[in-house]
């Protein structure tokens, strides 16, 4: 049994990651019920792909909004096309959640609400995915090392009938003051002030939500001590900007997911658990490296800032070079790993081919399918010629090697290990 804490979109995938690889799953929250309010309002490609591996996309793609551009003061300053051609979507975490629920639900899995953690009085595996005050982080000891980025930052969902192009994010900037709004279906609009300000392009109907609060750049010291693991907020947390925060805790649960299945199962040992954090901490390091200047230079204070933002920035990121680098970086579809996991010519990359799949997939004869099934278990065929490759749940490639049983059956040995009976935790 697998007891999460945080009934989020990290929590819940992870959840539907575990139930549809036939694992036994508790989810607790200590909240009294689902949220219908959230900051995260986008879901970038390799988030798109994730939830649909789960069987969790459902019709957001045809609720979302698609941006063409974002506008400063009214004018086009960057051409947005790009980031709609890649498959991003903004929509409502909230969205997300319901049809994370729903999934989770036909699985044969309910959240217990009014449920912390600090009640669950024992456990095989934990795995905190219960936000940046992680409770389980903290009875961990485990240590959220960073610092503030910005202070006073608003937040607000707002009903508005302003005349205002509906695919584009707008800017309207006036000195030291900025405030960034973006279209969210239902015709609500979010509204973003760094300085806290309330400056709003015409009358508000009503506010659905608001919050104020800091922009911090933390990242948890370990993602695993021993039986207890971290994701999603409760491993890193960072600025908005780039709308990277909820993507990377999806990717955190799809990769523990498959993994602690495997360790569940007795299909493989603990050690193989070490990857998690080896795979999954460089990229929340990533994120935070290049999200906080991101964040400085787009909403940070002062003259120079502000001149370099509105005369070389806006205008290099029309670029097309640097636009397609940006859909590279955002849609995290660039992701490589990299150690046992990652072997062979292009291991570690992504195979688009596969990359809907969800399951293990096996490209070479009958004869290696065979060794795979033996200590994988279910595993999706492909006949190919040439090397065989074995491509991960996650849509990245395992291993390439020759269509050879034995050499795929050492390499299996080798990082899968010898399995061990996880032993039940208690804490005293």
């Amino acid at each position: 049994m697998v007891t999460i804490a945080g009934a989020g979109p990290t929590g819940m995938a992870l959840a539907c990651g575990l139930r549809q690889f036939g694992v036994d799953v508790r989810i607790v929250d200590a909240a009294s019920g689902p949220a219908t309010t959230s900051r995260a309002l986008g879901v970038q490609p390799r988030g798109v792909e994730v939830l649909a591996r789960l069987g969790a996309l459902g019709d957001l793609p045809d609720k979302a909004i698609r941006l063409r551009s974002l506008r400063v003061n009214g004018a086009v300053a960057l051409d947005m096309s790009f980031l709609r051609e890649a498959g991003q979507l903004v929509v409502s975490q909230a969205w997300v959640e319901e049809r994370l629920r729903d999934r989770l639900s036909a699985l044969g899995v309910e959240i217990e609400w009014n449920t912390p953690i600090s009640s669950v009085p024992d456990w095989d595996w934990l795995v905190g995915c219960d936000g940046a005050h992680s409770a389980v982080r903290k009875m961990a000891g485990i240590a959220f090392e960073g610092a503030p980025v910005m202070e006073n930052f608003l937040l607000r969902d707002v009903h508005a009938a302003w005349d205002l192009d509906r695919e584009s994010i707008h800017i309207f900037a006036d000195g030291p003051s900025m405030t960034t709004l973006f279209p969210l279906p239902g015709g609500i609009w979010r509204v973003m002030s760094p300085d806290g300000g309330r400056w709003t392009p015409g009358p508000i109907e009503s506010v659905e939500w608001e919050s104020t609060f800091r922009i911090h750049r933390r990242q948890a010291a370990t993602y695993r001590r021993g039986t207890v693991f971290l994701a999603g907020d409760a491993a890193h947390i960072h600025s908005p900007v780039g709308g990277q925060g909820m993507n990377t805790g999806l990717g955190d649960a799809e990769n523990l997911a498959w993994k602690l299945a495997l360790v569940v199962q007795g299909r493989a040992s603990s050690a193989l658990l070490d990857t998690y954090e080896s795979e999954r901490r460089p990229i929340g390091a990533r994120v935070l490296a290049a999200t906080t200047p991101a964040t400085q230079l787009v909403l940070g204070p002062g003259l120079v800032t502000r001149t370099v933002r509105d005369r070389v920035l806006w205008p290099l990121l029309n670029a097309g070079f640097v636009q397609q680098r940006l859909v590279r970086y955002t849609s995290q579809l660039d992701v490589k790993y990299s150690g046992p996991l990652a072997v062979g010519r292009r291991g570690g990359q992504r195979v688009p081919a596969f990359a809907r799949t969800g399951q293990w997939v096996l490209a070479g004869p009958a004869t290696c399918l065979e060794v795979a099934r033996e200590r994988l278990g279910e595993v999706v065929h492909h006949e190919r010629a040439g090397d065989t490759l074995l491509v991960r749940p996650d849509g990245h490639l395992a291993w390439r090697g020759p269509s050879n049983p034995e050499r795929l059956a050492a390499w299996l040995n080798e990082v899968l290990g010898v399995p061990a009976t996880p032993r039940r935790t208690t804490r005293s």
